[in-house]
């Protein structure tokens, strides 16, 4: 245990927090983060138990995003939660997790534009509009190849989609989860739909805010048949324009999804506080503070101090970390004692195996 002294250091960060229908021991949240370490048929391994098991220590970890269904892979080699394979796979994760002591949430998600044919047997992508993504590659079997134009979905297309995503929670469960973190942030289907730069839809799916937040809303309501809401959370980013996103009024979508979600008891709001490449940079935090009143995760670029003084004057919940439990297992215990971080390895962060994956050292290692 830590001494008395050390744990001041940070007192809010280790003060226990009651989110949702669970409550945390700390607020050191770990964000989701695509790792890439399946190795067939997207199937969750003992590695990946592994991996997850070190860093229980964290309040909460959200497991990396999860293909709610078949056919929409974006990573190649990213764990999905739609076969038996798969829900047993995870069920070693979690398993693994909840003997260490920790809590995992499950991040459900659809590629949409940023899935790929060559990643998919052939298969087109779908989106909210038929735009693909400009600027950027995506990694297959094939080497670096560009994005294709996607299949803007049709009305009657939808319902597959959302029943996908309510299967996907039926399955989280099944597999052992805590909750679930439904993925409307960067870039992907939910978030193609939310923003207005990859949305030119003219039907009750695009135009207004309301209309282009109608199937997030819808896949909300759609685990909520599944799980409590307090088992729920939702995770955005309104100024990111990774995967080539953008939005001609972000602040005005923010403020609308956070008085909106208020209707559904959530554990949770994890925002994206900015832009991975710094291209859009208004205050999106203001609006969700002043308009949610529930718990909010914030993450993008926090050290230990600065999530302490968010969560002590700012009114946040709690704060994600990404890169840093990356590459520290053992994150709390650093951040409670001063220690030192490991510095991550980028060019380990999509490649196979334990290196820069389980093989980062422990503080007293």
């Amino acid at each position: 245990m830590p001494s008395q002294a050390t744990t001041q250091l940070f007192p809010k960060l280790f003060t226990p927090l009651k989110l949702g229908a669970i409550t945390l021991p700390n607020r050191v949240i770990m964000a989701p983060l695509t790792r890439a370490r399946t190795e067939q048929d997207h199937v969750p391994n003992a590695l990946m138990a592994e991996h997850y098991a070190q860093r229980a220590s964290a309040g909460l970890i959200i497991a990396e995003a999860t293909m709610a269904m078949e056919g929409c892979s974006s990573f190649y080699a990213e764990p999905g939660i739609y076969s038996q394979a798969q829900i047993n796979g995870w069920k070693t994760v979690t398993d693994a997790v909840h003997a260490k002591g920790g809590q995992i949430f499950l991040q459900i998600w659809h590629g949409g534009r940023t899935c790929h044919p060559a990643l998919n047997n052939g298969k087109q992508p779908v989106s909210a509009s038929a735009i693909a993504i400009e600027g950027e590659e995506v990694h297959t079997p094939e080497g670096k190849l560009a994005y294709t134009v996607p299949h803007a979905l049709e009305l009657d297309e939808i319902p597959q989609i959302i029943e996908g995503f309510k299967q996907a929670a039926i399955n989280a469960k099944l597999a052992g989860f805590d909750g679930v973190e439904i993925h409307g942030a960067n870039g992907y289907l939910l978030d193609q739909f939310l923003r207005d730069g990859s949305n030119q839809r003219s039907d009750e799916y695009g135009g207004s805010i309301a209309n282009r937040a109608r199937l997030l809303i819808e896949v909300i309501e759609a685990t909520l048949d599944v799980w409590e809401s307090g088992r729920i959370g939702v995770r955005i980013s309104p100024l990111n324009s990774f995967n080539s996103m953008q939005d001609s009024d972000p602040v005005a979508l923010t403020a609308w999804l956070a008085e909106k979600l208020n209707e559904y008891n959530l554990a949770y709001l994890h925002v994206m506080r900015s832009d991975f490449f710094g291209v859009q940079n208004q205050d999106i935090l203001s609006p969700v503070l002043h308009a949610y009143k529930g718990n909010i995760i914030c993450n993008m670029g926090y050290d230990a101090q600065e999530a302490e003084d968010a969560i002590a004057k700012d009114g946040l919940a709690a704060v994600a970390f990404g890169v840093p439990f990356l590459a520290n297992p053992d994150l709390p215990e650093r951040f409670q004692a001063g220690a030192e971080l490991n510095v991550a390895d980028p060019d380990t962060f999509y490649t196979p195996g334990a290196k820069g994956y389980t093989d980062y050292p422990f503080m007293n290692s």
